[in-house]
């Protein structure tokens, strides 16, 4: 059996790198407060897993970084999305769709 990505891992990418490029620069608190609030409270980001997933993607050249204040006048890190990472974006929900349209048909046949 050949390795497949890690499929979470993948949809936390997806994830940052959708809200990124619908809503622009954010810091990670207000991108983990986006994808809770739009999800209903149903997806919880923990520090421990966004910030460590928000340093690899930059580092794969899918977003980048720069010091801001925010609006209270606190520095904070913003994120956008490179062109590289509108790229990976369209993969990542072609990958997403297929893992989901699996998962369903398993859900309605099993």
């Amino acid at each position: 059996m050949s390795k497949k990505p890690d499929n979470l891992q993948g949809a936390l990418d997806l994830l940052i790198l959708r809200t990124l490029s619908s809503r622009g620069p954010m810091h990670g608190y207000g991108i983990a407060v986006h994808i809770e609030r739009v999800s209903g409270d149903a997806l919880k980001l923990e520090e421990g897993s966004l910030y460590p997933a928000l340093h690899r993607i930059e580092q794969a050249g899918w977003i980048s970084s720069q010091w801001k204040l925010t609006e209270h006048r606190r520095r904070a890190k913003y994120y956008r999305i490179t062109p590289a990472g509108a790229r990976r974006l369209i993969e990542e929900e072609k990958t997403w769709q297929m893992v989901t349209d699996g998962v369903s048909r398993v859900l309605k046949y099993t």
